[in-house]
């Protein structure tokens, strides 16, 4: 099984989907939960989302493993990006709601850690490092777009309903001056809400590779589900949703695009 799909746009933008894999390899999958097997955890459907990008230059990086076999956007030391809340860890071992993952006695040990970071984390985080690169040398800059989704409302990990469209530059320190800003004013164009370095303010992803003064700037957009899928279970695809949706997110892209033409001009 590939460890992720990659497709190569020419325009400098790179939008990379950690979550949306829902492989678990076998040697893994019988020692999970029901719960697990579940997968409540996946940013559903993501990449059918965001498949217009494609039109628009953008290259797309897409995971195929589920964030229970490792968690792309969290570091490789698995430091606590949130202090004070409840954390979901590289390798976790709970859902969001706190159901266990493994059944008793059949949790990772640190080599198995470290087996999977080499397997997975690694050649996913060296195909950022290559595209980024790529990018810039193209274009003399690159713009990295983490693309998330969640459940409207996890109690166990924040109070009350999130906002529909949550992006985050770790308050401004992953890009350049206005960016953020664009973006936001991009995501207000349609009926949602939404907010700018609210509960989600960039997990590694957007905080480790967001270099502005070397010329790579990245955002994260966390989405709600409600907004273009069923949040219960089997986790339904809604075209009638995402089709109201999708040009409020491409707005935010090309405000992304737009930007990066100006600031670079």
């Amino acid at each position: 099984m590939k460890r992720f799909n990659l497709v190569r746009g020419d325009s400098p933008l790179l939008l990379s989907i950690p979550h949306m894999g829902t492989f678990l390899p076998p040697d893994l999958k019988h020692r999970m939960t029901p719960e697990a097997l579940r997968l409540s955890d996946t940013d559903w459907h993501v990449d059918k989302l965001y498949w217009f990008a494609q039109g628009m230059g953008a290259s797309m990086l897409m995971a195929t493993h589920s964030r229970y076999v490792i968690d792309l956007n969290r570091p490789q030391d698995d430091q606590h990006l949130y202090p004070g809340q409840v954390k979901t860890g590289l390798c976790p071992l709970e859902t969001f709601d706190g159901e266990k993952l493994y059944r008793e006695g059949e949790e990772p040990d640190d080599i198995e850690k470290l087996n999977r970071i080499v397997a997975y984390w690694q050649p996913y985080h060296e195909t950022i490092e290559a595209e980024l690169k790529r990018i810039k040398e193209r274009h003399g800059y690159a713009i990295l777009y983490d693309a998330h989704s969640i459940r409207t409302e996890v109690p166990r990990l924040f109070d009350g309903k999130l906002w529909d469209l949550n992006l985050g530059t770790a308050h401004n320190k992953t890009c350049g001056a206005g960016m953020g800003e664009a973006a936001l004013a991009a995501a207000a164009s349609g009926s949602y809400s939404s907010i700018l370095n609210g509960r989600f303010v960039g997990g590694h992803i957007t905080r480790n590779y967001g270099q502005p003064e070397k010329n790579i700037h990245a955002i994260q957009m966390e989405l709600t589900w409600g907004n273009y899928m069923d949040e219960t279970s089997p986790y339904l695809y809604r075209p009638d949703k995402a089709e109201k949706l999708q040009p409020v997110l491409r707005n935010v892209l090309q405000a992304l695009l737009d930007w990066g033409r100006q600031a670079y001009a």
